[in-house]
């Protein structure tokens, strides 16, 4: 199985809303006592017996590249594939999890979908969005709130517990059903 959390490399991107799969990333590390491997695909890529998990570092708009060639490589089938990211179009704190669909305008979907295909798993974490349309890109590219931040380790928390368990039982419908937060009470 292929785990991939998008985000963007680099210092200055570390804490934005969109690293958020990065961050869930970071916490399967530690949970896996995952290994960083040599090889790259164009990202941080590190092994736990057959979880393999990615962190791209093409930026977001060229995830794509990165997950593609973990696929091929490893011959992983697209049911295979997860990927964690940020998403606008929930509030802040929801998480949901669902398999194939639409990106939203997700730059980072729209590459996976353009190399790989749409029918992967998605963990869809809640950011909310700006008021204004047009304050989008500086919106995702900013640090969560204080406020945010405060609830932050919670939402990573939760969302990292079932990743774990559908790499167990890969029950998609029980994930939802056990792990969706549709209005987080923040």
């Amino acid at each position: 199985m292929l785990i991939v959390g998008l985000g963007n490399p680099g210092k200055q991107y570390e804490k934005t809303r969109h690293n958020v799969g990065f961050m869930v990333i970071d916490e399967l590390i530690k949970e896996l006592n995952a290994v960083k491997s040599s090889s790259s695909f164009k990202g941080e890529f590190y092994k736990s017996d057959d979880i393999l998990l990615l962190k791209p570092t093409t930026y977001m708009n060229l995830s794509g590249e990165s997950v593609v060639l973990a696929k091929n490589f490893y011959k992983i089938d697209i049911n295979d594939i997860v990927v964690i990211h940020d998403d606008l179009d929930l509030p802040f704190g929801a998480v949901r999890f669902k398999k194939g669909g639409g990106n939203g305008g997700h730059n980072g979907l729209k590459s996976i979908d353009a190399l790989v295909g749409k029918d992967y798993i998605r963990v869809r974490i809640g950011i909310g969005k700006p008021q204004n349309k047009k304050e989008v890109a500086s919106y995702v590219l900013s640090n969560f709130s204080n406020k945010e931040e405060e609830n932050l380790s919670d939402i990573i928390s939760h969302t990292t517990k079932a990743v774990l368990e559908f790499i167990k039982n890969r029950d998609l419908e029980k994930i939802k059903s056990k792990y969706s937060v549709k209005n987080p009470e923040f």
